[in-house]
Formats: structure tokens, C-alpha cells, sequence
């Protein structure tokens, strides 16, 4: 404690928060993990009245009589996602999240984001720090925690659909979680992420040995451990999101899915474990867009929701991946189950990685300290 009214903050560029730390998977992962012991027994809060929606977004109309306000294009967001987290966090923040899929017609990343870290107690900054790589990395790290506790332990085949940015940090994740895995499928969409994916591959993860690129969506997930849909795409019609067919899957595969996707009515049945990163989020969502809401958020924990209003889930037969990690419910039982768990992003992970990230930073020495004032003049 001080009397004094100065508040600092410091400034962690991308280079500074990749000397911190936050391409530390391993780390990341087990950072998500106790997150999710937090989330479940209920220190943390988001925004909205439930305190669990995913953010606060801008959003823009198809004609406007200004003709410089954006188009809605695919992937057009600009967003707050603020949070609380309690436990050895103690710390609130805020992302700003900016995204345009266009962005990658000028040589940029699809999104671009930042991260301001706060003081719970006074709400004074901490840190101001880039965000692509913190948001990334905790993005992949939770489908690893779901790894963790929901594929089999044997796991040696991922199918992944995206060789992006969040491909690349999923895989990482389930490397992390599984390692006796050496073999991958990819699908993309053009040669070009295809051809840099597969370099990052075998230079981070020699010990994939065999790599196949799958042509279809059948082939990547016939065979596979564990399968993930990483991919980008237009919202508003269902059908056109990538599938997964109960024939496809085998027996005992774990499914992360943290982009769009949809599952036929054999998928749908009550023998595929359906499992949600957290509830709340999902209850947010359906509150706030019309429905049928997974024609708006392509996740498919939100097909899940629509399901429960159409009669055709109940309740019970949703999961909470907050429960399994604080060890009130199970995590996988047989090696024949299929389980899918939804991850609808949260930001209580940004807070969470990048309160980690800032503490090692501050022990270490890096970031760029600035003042925000030594007396405040309006007080």
C-alpha cells in the first residue's frame, strides 16, 4: 500500500510478449486449466446481466448514407471483451478486438488486437500490451485442456481444418496435452497457408512423422484421434459451415471446435458427449441475437442452445467443462466414447494468460514503463 497518486503502467509490444512468455504453450495450458476451476466455482465475472457474455460488439448496417463507415464483411469486428478473475489472478482487463478478413488482402493479421490489464481494487492500468499472440495462444490452449481430460490417452492422429494462426496454437495445445501424437491431416484453402503450416510443423513438432493433406472433410476426420475445425468463414447460413458426419468419426475421438461448424442429427444423438467450455456463455449468446442463433455465431455450442429450445437436447445431456477440470463431474470414461466440446472464447482467458504474462515481465525487467500521471487533475 502507498499514499502516493502516481500510477505507471507498462507497455509490452509483441516482441516483449514473446520475451515474457506468451508463446509458452505448456504454460498456457495449464493456465486455462486453473481458469476453468475459477469459472466453474463462480470468481469471475464478464460483462452482460448473467456476467458471462462474450463482449460488447459494434456492429454496422448492409447500406449506410456515410459512405466511409465499414461494410459488414466476413469478419468484421470491432469488439470490447472485458473481465474479472479472481484466485491468484485478482485482476480485470479488456480486449479490443478489431477484425476484417480483408486485412489479409494488405499483408495483415485478420485480427488486431490489445490487451489492457487493470488493478481489480482501483481500476488503475497495469499494462497495456499487444494481443495477437496472447489471444491466440489461449484460444489453442483451452481445446488442450479439453485434451487433457476428454481425448483418449493413447491419442496419435489430429485432423485439423485451418493451417492459420489458430490451427497452429491448437496443435501446439494438443501437443502439449498428448504427447504420443505423430501424425497429422490438414485441410486448407489455399496452397500458400498449406505449404507455411507444414514448414512450422516439422520445425517446431519433429516427432510428427507422418503428415497427409486431406482433400476432403471425410478424410480428415475417418481415422482421427482428435479433430478440430479451425477455420474462418460467412455466417448466416448453417449449411454452408464445415460438417462433421457421425460416419466419419470413430469410436473413442475427441472433437474440439473453436470455429464454425454444424454436425448431422447422428452427431446430434444423446451418445456423443456434449460438452460446453462454459454454460453461461452460451446462455448469453441465445439472449442476445435472434433465433435460430447458430445462424449468427457459428460456434457449436450455440447449435447446442437452439437444439434445447427445439426440443431436441435436454439439459442434462449439456456438460460443463468448468466441472470436469474441478473434478465434480468425469472427464472421458470408455475409450469408445465420442465427445465434442464447444469453445466459444472467453475473456476471462485474456485476463488470465495475460496477467501470467505480465508478472513474468515485470520480474523480468520487460516493457516500456509509462506514466499516466503523478496527481491526477480532476479528482
Amino acid at each position: 500500500m502507498t499514499d502516493s497518486t502516481r500510477v505507471d503502467f507498462i507497455y509490452l509490444s509483441e516482441q516483449d510478449m514473446i520475451r515474457a512468455g506468451v508463446t509458452d504453450m505448456a504454460a498456457c495450458v495449464d493456465t486455462m486449466e486453473e481458469m476453468f476451476g475459477l469459472l466453474y466455482h463462480g470468481d469471475y465475472r464478464m460483462a452482460g446481466p448473467n456476467n458471462d457474455s462474450h463482449g460488447a460488439m459494434v456492429t454496422f448496417p448492409e447500406n449506410s448514407p456515410f459512405p466511409a463507415m465499414p461494410k459488414p464483411t466476413a469478419d468484421r469486428r470491432m469488439m470490447a471483451m472485458p473481465a474479472y478473475l479472481g484466485g491468484n489472478f485478482c485482476t480485470s482487463g479488456v480486449k479490443w478486438y478489431g477484425s476484417n478478413i480483408a486485412n489479409r488482402e494488405k499483408g495483415l493479421p485478420r485480427s488486431i488486437l490489445m490487451m489492457t490489464l487493470n488493478d481489480a481494487d482501483t481500476g488503475a492500468p497495469l499494462a497495456h500490451m499487444s494481443a495477437n499472440l496472447l489471444s491466440a495462444y489461449r484460444t489453442g490452449a483451452i481445446p488442450g485442456v479439453g485434451a487433457r481430460y476428454l481425448a483418449r490417452k493413447d491419442s496419435k492422429v489430429v485432423g485439423l481444418l485451418g493451417p492459420g494462426v489458430m490451427g497452429k496454437t491448437t496443435l501446439a495445445a494438443f501437443m502439449a496435452a498428448c504427447p504420443q501424437i505423430d501424425t497429422l491431416k490438414v485441410k486448407g484453402r489455399g496452397q500458400q497457408s498449406l505449404d507455411r503450416f507444414l514448414s512450422w510443423v516439422a520445425s517446431n513438432y519433429p516427432q510428427i512423422t507422418t503428415v497427409t493433406v486431406a482433400d476432403t472433410l471425410e478424410q480428415l476426420v475417418r481415422g482421427s484421434d482428435i479433430i478440430s475445425y479451425c477455420n474462418s468463414g460467412e455466417t448466416g447460413d448453417p449449411s454452408s459451415y464445415p460438417l462433421v458426419k457421425r460416419e466419419w468419426v470413430k469410436a473413442g475421438a475427441f472433437l474440439a471446435m473453436p470455429a464454425l461448424c454444424n454436425i448431422d442429427q447422428a452427431m446430434e444423438q444423446p451418445d456423443v458427449r456434449k460438452v460446453l467450455d462454459n454454460p453461461g456463455l452460451y446462455k448469453a449468446w441465445v439472449a442476445e441475437v435472434p433465433a435460430p442463433a447458430h445462424n449468427t455465431i457459428p460456434i457449436i455450442g450455440v447449435r447446442f442452445m437452439d437444439m434445447l429450445r427445439e426440443g431436441t437436447l435436454t439439459a442434462d445431456q449439456l456438460e460443463d467443462m468448468g466441472k470436469i477440470v474441478a473434478g465434480e463431474a468425469r472427464g472421458r470414461i470408455s475409450d469408445q466414447e465420442i465427445i465434442i466440446m464447444s469453445v466459444g472464447g472467453m475473456p476471462v482467458e485474456d485476463v488470465a494468460w495475460g496477467t501470467v504474462v505480465y508478472r513474468n515481465a515485470k520480474a523480468k525487467g520487460i516493457g516500456v514503463t509509462l506514466n499516466l500521471w503523478e496527481t491526477p487533475e480532476l479528482i
